[in-house]
This record gives structure tokens, sequence and C-alpha cells, in this order.
């Protein structure tokens, strides 16, 4: 006997449920991959009164075009991220107080100290290059970072610091002290590690 079919009569499939309408569920948008810049011509001249010689060069393409930014007038810190027995900090040059400047790069809050370019403007990495020079240990476009007033080295076993290896908006921290990076303007950040 089989009990599938046992009771005499005949059976009708279940209803099928319905689906919901595809234009009544949210959708988000799909995340864009992020572009990978690639290395161009050093510009021929930096921006007038840049520090350092800035204009690029290194690993920084592109140019930094009109509105030229106004000169670095601090460095803001902050710690990063964590890894084992170190910290990551990072640096980013601001300018002004000049909220006209401010306002034509794209901040529209009525600040009047900000970034060179907003976060993923294609020429904000050349306009900090620009603006803030090279780093007097590794040549790289970036700050001189130091811990405790000592060159950024490496590790020694007290407070110390070692320059990221791609960024040099970017430093490694060691131990407890006073952080800083500093531009070849002599603008310098400063962040305490208790």
């Amino acid at each position: 006997m089989n009990a599938a079919c046992s009771g005499g009569g005949t059976s009708e499939p279940s209803p099928q449920q319905s689906l919901p309408d595809v234009a009544s569920i949210p959708t988000a948008p799909a995340p864009q991959p992020t572009p990978t810049p690639t290395p161009g011509p050093e510009p021929d001249e930096p921006p007038a009164g840049s520090p350092g010689g800035g204009g690029g060069g290194g690993n920084v393409s592109g140019t930094c075009g009109a509105p030229e930014p106004p000169p670095v007038s601090r460095i803001a810190m902050k710690i990063h991220g964590s890894s084992g027995n170190r910290l990551l900090l990072d640096s980013t040059p601001l300018v002004g107080p000049d909220a006209a400047y401010c306002k034509m790069i794209g901040f529209t809050d009525g600040r009047t100290i900000c970034p060179v370019r907003m976060e993923g403007n294609p020429e904000r990495e050349a306009c900090e290059a620009a603006r803030v020079g090279r780093a007097s240990d590794t040549g790289r476009p970036g700050p001189t970072w130091s811990a405790n007033g000592k060159r950024c080295d490496g590790p020694d076993g007290g407070t110390a610091c070692l320059n990221h290896s791609d960024n040099q908006y970017l430093a490694w921290a060691y131990g407890s002290g006073t952080f800083r990076a500093c531009a070849a303007s002599g603008v310098c950040g400063e962040l305490v590690v208790p």
C-alpha cells in the first residue's frame, strides 16, 4: 500500500504563494570600485608659494588645479587604528582660515578651516603634496614624523615611530609620548598618546 495515495481521493496541489512585487522592495546602489591612481608626469612647476618644492613627484600623480589652496595652517592628527603593540597615526593637512576657499572646493557648512580638497577629489593628493612639501627623512611627499623629538626610524624599545611603507601621511607609533607630523614650512600637528 502506498501511503501517498491512501485516502481514496485526488489531491490538489497547494496554492503557490505569490512573490512580492519587485518594485516594492527597497534597493541600495551597488558598491562601486575605488579607482586606482596611475602614475602621471610630474608637473612642470608647483603652485606659487608651495613649501618644499611640492608639485607632486614620488608616488603622486596629477596636478593641483584652480583654485589654488592657501598655505597649510595646521595638521590634524588622529589614531587611525592599532595592530599589536603599535598604533597607526593619521595626519591631514588643513588650510585657512578661508571660508571662500573652503566653499569653492565643496564645503558648504560654513567652515573656514578645511583640507586642500574634498575626500575622493582626484586633485587632493597633488594639492597636499604641493602645500605640505616632502618629508626630510624619506623624501616622499608628506609630513616629517617624530616621536618625543626623535627621528621616525622604527621601534627601539621606548617611544618611537616608523613611517608607513605606502603613505607618508600615516606613521606607526610605539609606546606613549608626543608624536608630531610637520610640513616642510614648519607647521606641525601633534598628538599625545598616554
